[in-house]
């Protein structure tokens, strides 16, 4: 054989034997490696691209898929149909229709999702902002004579989201204040009649989700980088709560608007904490942050709704969008 072909030849049996042990040891690896969990790890999960467990989600959460459908009271439906054994039950139990979930089968989930680190600091401390951002709206309503309109965002933080952090105030040993929110509701379901009361058990409460939030390390609660990401959670939620109060160019549901005002108000609240550290390390994003933030803020000209939105729930999107998009440019320089 010509000495080209036996080089030919030969340089044909090596591609091939290279090949063979390349699939083998692809093959190796595909047995070797682990199922996936039950749970999901989300340590590195960024807070608002996170599925919502249908069977344990709060309201504010679930309001997202309201949002997304534009289905009102959806988010009680999908409460009042649990438990589900898997998320097409959602179909079966004509919460909603085929149609329906092939729009947001990716949103939801039926497995328990495991926080770790600083995502789990992050998702504890938004939750808490959460509570804050209903309490502030309440005590704007109190201030008007209103207390009728303030007890459902009183009794928010306590029916539905202090059972979300419960087990980690526990494992943060602070100290409970369940009761202090339940205190706070029952003397305002009773008309407000006493006003001194009423702000002890208001400053009470705030003062207890504070601590609660100060059982974080003092290096996260300063750190921009965590405290942006707490910021996108709470504008997360206010967006998809503005978006399922507003049908037709109209405000319908006025909970969910004074709810995304809460929401803002905290948030930009966070902002002014690290705004400081941003103009010294970042000074363009801090920029962009608080500009953003305050054209977001038009929106709500007052805790009562106007007669027309201020902006739509598109224009409202996209302004959270670009905070996002800024404050991930934060992280990835930190």
């Amino acid at each position: 054989m010509p000495i080209k072909f036996k080089f030919f030849a030969c340089f044909l049996c090596a591609l091939g034997l290279s090949v063979l042990i390349s699939c083998s040891s692809q093959t190796a690896n595909n047995t070797n490696s682990p199922a996936p969990a039950t749970g999901t790890s989300m340590s590195q999960m960024p807070h608002s691209s996170k599925q919502i467990n249908i069977n344990s989600a709060i309201l504010s959460e679930l309001d997202k898929l309201e949002a997304k459908l534009g289905i009102p009271a959806l988010s009680n439906k999908i409460q009042g149909s649990r438990p589900y054994g898997k998320v097409e039950e959602l179909v079966s139990k004509n919460v909603i229709t085929q149609q329906q979930f092939d729009q947001i089968k990716d949103m939801v989930t039926i497995a328990d999702i495991k926080l770790e680190g600083e995502a789990k600091d992050i998702d504890y401390m938004t939750k808490l902002g959460l509570m804050k951002g209903h309490l502030y709206v309440a005590k704007e309503l109190l201030d008007l004579q209103k207390p009728e309109q303030a007890e459902p965002h009183i009794g928010h933080p306590v029916e539905e989201i202090y059972a979300d952090v419960e087990d980690q105030l526990s494992e943060r040993k602070v100290p409970e204040f369940k009761n202090s929110l339940i205190a706070l509701q029952d003397e305002v379901k009773a008309g407000a009649k006493n006003a001194e009361k009423v702000s002890t058990g208001y400053q009470s409460s705030l003062k207890s989700i504070d601590i609660a939030i100060n059982a974080l390390p003092e290096s996260e609660r300063q750190s921009p980088s965590f405290v942006l990401q707490v910021i996108n959670g709470l504008l997360d939620t206010a967006n998809s709560e503005y978006g399922a109060a507003i049908a037709n160019n109209k405000i319908t549901q006025v909970i969910e608007y004074q709810d995304s005002r809460g929401f803002v108000v905290y948030a930009n609240e966070l902002f002014k904490g690290i705004s400081g550290a941003m103009l010294k390390s970042q000074p363009e994003a801090e920029k962009t942050i608080e500009t953003k933030l305050a054209e977001l803020s038009k929106t709500w000209v007052a805790v009562t709704p106007p007669a027309t939105p201020v902006k739509t729930s598109d224009q409202v999107s996209a302004l959270i969008k670009d905070i996002e998009s800024s404050t991930q440019k934060v992280a990835k320089a930190s």
